[in-house]
């Protein structure tokens, strides 16, 4: 049973009022805006019969627990004064705990026990999982959204026991994989892409213990190079103090509060200790990923969390001088993922073709830009390199926009949306 294929009228309220907001000036944002935002609605959005709510990620039949919350995150401004789409947002929460319960190692899920997806991966599969590889921002982000769900619209009604049981999961599995010699966790797929499988027999590259919590995949769903995933954690801090907030004000469970308080020192001061480094330059910057050996790489991928996207996750300001330093740095040739053409400029991932950048990632570099003429000059450049669909795409040839992969994708579409809102001051309520 689909949701909605004609958008609600608060929907339609909502894109004539961003259509006004753009005005001549910026018309053809608004037309991008008003496809991209309808978009999800209608293609991705799926009530079942038990009022879950389910989320193709776009071209691939399957719903990513990071994904799907990224799709939903502008429909928060919306979700006070509309009902369906509180019911709506309220039922993926529900789905999405669901499967934490399931497999808090997988990152990717069928709507049913249908056994599609990667069955042949050498892990511990079941029907219901697409894909299961660990990245520790598929369980940020069920509870990223919970919380921000509570703060647009009021309600509780979503922290059940399915919410407490994943919760239970989310720090049962981070507090193992602070020692990941003793996780039960393994994944090896039979490719030639090497970033598809864990080396040493599926449990990756060594590491030695830090605080943080080790990730096999990043959120690009590529291998991690050194097991401690900088943004990861920084999310993970941001999230626990979510948890902390929700159990002190919600259950009272003051306990439980400190447990959450106790694993997130543990990985801040992880962070503190490992993950800031010396650029070509000499300068403090935060490393993409470390090993706790001494070891690091100098990057930054399109896919979110990101480095870039550390103040819009919440975990610094953007004023931060170690975060100033490090995002010179990522925008820069410093970083091999970043590409300069005669189009456009970004950051790329090693999951799409060199010189390919992501309009996720644009629409990152925008959102966490404190100058609104920066803002600007990428929505326009974001409508300019849409070849003409009005949408996003995964990533795009910085030499010729015309050449990009996937037709269509969902989180790429909402980020758009989101700089929109963004550059016209409304924004998610945190």
């Amino acid at each position: 049973m689909a949701y909605q294929k004609e958008v609600s009228q608060v929907v339609t309220e909502f894109m004539s009022m961003m259509t006004q907001k753009c005005g001549e000036d910026h018309a053809d944002w608004a037309v991008n805006f008003n496809a991209c935002f309808a978009n999800t609605l209608e293609t991705t959005v799926e009530r079942l019969e038990d009022q879950t709510t389910f989320l193709l990620t776009g071209d691939i039949p399957a719903m990513w627990l990071r994904d799907s919350t990224a799709q939903v995150r502008p429909y928060l401004v919306l979700a006070e004064k509309d009902p369906a789409i509180a019911d709506m947002i309220a039922g993926l929460i529900e789905r999405q705990c669901q499967f934490i319960c399931l497999d808090p190692y997988a990152n990717a899920f069928n709507k049913e026990a249908n056994g599609a997806g990667h069955q042949s991966d050498l892990t511990e599969m079941n029907p219901w999982i697409w894909e299961r590889k660990y990245e520790i921002d598929s369980l940020c982000y069920p509870m990223q959204l919970s919380y921000l769900f509570w703060k647009a619209t009021g309600r509780t009604d979503h922290f059940n026991e399915t919410f407490r049981a994943a919760v239970k999961k989310v720090i049962e599995v981070w507090v193992v994989e602070q020692d990941h010699s003793q996780s039960p966790y393994t994944f090896e797929r039979e490719t030639d892409r090497k970033e598809d499988t864990l080396t040493r027999q599926g449990r990756g590259p060594e590491i030695v213990p830090t605080g943080m919590t080790w990730s096999g995949f990043r959120p690009s769903d590529d291998a991690c190079i050194y097991g401690y995933l900088v943004p990861s954690n920084m999310f993970a801090v941001v999230v626990l103090r979510y948890l902390s907030e929700i159990y002190h004000v919600v259950f009272h469970e003051e306990d439980r509060v400190k447990a959450f308080e106790k694993l997130k020192q543990e990985i801040q001061s992880g962070l503190e200790a490992h993950a800031i480094v010396q650029n070509k330059e000499g300068q403090r910057v935060y490393a993409y990923e470390v090993d706790g050996k001494g070891n690091y790489n100098i990057m930054d991928d399109s896919n979110v969390p990101n480095l870039l996207s550390a103040p819009y996750l919440g975990y610094l300001d953007a004023s931060d001088e170690v975060y100033q330093a490090t995002r010179r740095t990522i925008l820069s040739s410093e970083n091999p993922y970043f590409y300069e053409g005669q189009y456009a400029r970004g950051i790329g991932s090693s999951h799409t073709p060199e010189n390919y950048i992501w309009p996720i990632a644009l629409a990152m570099e925008g959102l966490t830009a404190t100058d609104k003429k920066e803002k600007e000059r990428i929505l326009d450049l974001l409508v300019a390199c849409d070849a003409g669909t009005h949408l996003m795409h995964e990533g795009f040839d910085v030499d010729n926009p015309n050449n990009y992969t996937r037709e269509w994708f969902s989180w790429a579409n909402m980020m758009f949306c989101e700089l929109v809102m963004d550059y016209f001051d409304i924004r998610v309520k945190k």
